[in-house]
Order: structure tokens, then sequence, then C-alpha cells
């Protein structure tokens, strides 16, 4: 599978990913402080599990940070 991720062309050896399985691929040490949206559409933190990426899909993650 094919997936644009932050501009960035990425390939996974899988057929179907979840936003969480694809979190757990890309980021699997930092997922606290972090939005996703697909499509220019944000995916609610409490669907990750159950929302699945599409070949053609543009994936934003935006991690939050401090500032002042």
């Amino acid at each position: 599978m094919e997936l644009k991720i932050n501009q960035q062309t990425k390939h996974f050896n899988a057929e179907s990913l979840s936003v969480q399985s694809l979190l757990d691929l890309e980021i699997p040490q930092k997922q606290n402080g972090i939005a996703v949206a697909i499509n220019n559409t944000v995916v609610p933190k409490t669907k990750w599990n159950e929302f699945f990426v599409q070949e053609t899909d543009e994936i934003l993650i935006i991690s939050a940070t401090q500032g002042g």
C-alpha cells in the first residue's frame, strides 16, 4: 500500500491499515498529543481503531508543541 503522509510518499506491506495501526508503525513511541487528518478531515482519536486508510488517502499527522 502506498500512502502520502505529511507530504511524503511511503510504502507499507499491508492491504489494509487502521489509523491506529498506521500510527503504531510510524510513531510507536509518541502517540499522545497528536491529531490525524485524512483528506482534510480530522479523525477523532476514539475512531482510530475502526477508521481504515485507503491507497489514495492523504494523511496529515500533527504533533502538539509547547510554546509561549
